[in-house]
């Protein structure tokens, strides 16, 4: 029996469920390419505030009982023992451990009564390209404790809410976990506004280049652009309904004072996907103008020749005339013209005169300036 997937399909259907067929629950997949596990605690409380970085899984589970709060980043996931270790001190469930370390995964939050696993995506603008890109970040929130898992540890969105826990700014040192979840969420909402400018800034350029000379690299751009505005829809989509859930279900991990908070965060949601389908609208408007400006451009063209064929037309006809080979030998009818002394100059005479009448006319109707212009 024939596979109906070709061989690259197939290996690319594999490569987004992850895990081969028959493969049991809980497994691992880690990436060839992941980045090294490093394990960063920021415990904080109203007076007192310390960054160290963990070496063993292990040492974390002393900060579960503790009266401050604790915040745990583990950054990259190119470690599975450590993984598994920290795992086993947190008492994940094997699930929500393939969750956060089988990346990408559908935003979701799921609770456990003791724990609440929020998986959310990450938008930074592309360090070196014209875009964005994106990682997971999943939130594991104990009643002391809050537990981040991010792909990639060399850049995030969150160093504006360290520097608020650093210098003591706002409620965050006052509050517990929940609302540090809350302060974090924040941060990779706020994240989308920067990718989201950018891709303005690209349409305005894109609108002007189209209106000015639309090529064929530009249709392309348009093409690539709204592809990614397409990715940003998704997940801009798929976070408003996380966070939606998150408000929905009630959590005993989340105080109602931290609710109030996240319906502001959904607010923000929405404002991303407004501008988002905004965005879109118009990346497929800019199709339509770049048809009717290459249609204008095209008509312009055609104005051009149709000018220059419009003059020569009666200097083709006369030229085609006395290019007749009749003999005026035979009949003094057969173009007696050809015998005139001045014939010649007299013909060179009316063609000048007829295509310079031309000329005027059209230029006291404004077709010459329509077609500089």
């Amino acid at each position: 029996m024939t596979n109906p997937l070709s061989d690259s399909l197939q290996q690319r259907y594999v490569d987004y469920f992850y895990d081969q067929a028959g493969s049991s629950p809980g497994t691992l997949t880690i990436d060839d390419d992941a980045s090294p596990t490093r394990i960063v605690l920021i415990d904080y409380n109203e007076t007192n505030a310390h960054r160290t970085i963990i070496d063993q899984p292990e040492e974390t589970a002393a900060y579960l009982t503790t009266d401050t709060a604790s915040w745990i980043d583990v950054q990259g996931l190119g470690n599975e023992d450590v993984l598994r270790r920290l795992g086993q001190t947190f008492n994940l469930h094997p699930l929500v451990l393939e969750d956060v370390v089988n990346v990408p995964q559908r935003q979701k939050v799921e609770d456990y009564d003791d724990q609440l696993l929020i998986i959310a995506r990450m938008v930074l603008p592309h360090p070196e390209e014209v875009g964005f890109v994106s990682e997971q970040v999943s939130f594991i929130l104990h009643q002391k404790v809050l537990l981040t898992i991010q792909e990639e540890p060399y850049h995030d969105s969150f160093d504006p809410v360290r520097k608020r826990i650093r210098l003591k700014k706002g409620l965050i040192r006052k509050m517990g976990p929940d609302f540090l979840t809350y302060a974090l969420l924040d941060a990779i909402i706020d994240g989308f506004f920067p990718v989201l400018e950018i891709y303005g800034e690209r349409l305005e350029t894109l609108e002007d280049e189209i209106l000015a000379n639309p090529t064929r690299e530009t249709l392309n751009q348009v093409h690539a652009l709204k592809r990614e505005l397409m990715t940003l829809r998704r997940l801009s989509w798929s976070q408003r309904d996380t966070l939606s859930a998150l408000l929905r279900d009630d959590s005993q991990l989340i105080s109602r004072e931290v609710q109030v908070y996240l319906r502001d965060c959904y607010d923000h949601s929405i404002q991303i996907l407004d501008m988002v389908e905004t965005y879109r609208d118009f990346a497929a408007s800019l199709m339509d103008v770049y048809l009717s400006s290459v249609s204008n451009k095209m008509n312009e063209v055609m104005k051009v020749l149709t000018v220059i064929s419009t003059i020569f037309i009666p200097l083709t006809f006369i030229s085609g005339l006395y290019g007749m080979n009749f003999n005026p030998q035979v009949s003094p009818l057969n173009m007696p013209e050809l015998s005139w002394y001045w014939g010649y100059p007299t013909v060179l005479a009316a063609m000048f005169l007829i295509s310079g009448s031309l000329s005027y006319l059209f230029w006291r109707r404004g077709w010459f300036s329509k077609v500089s212009s």
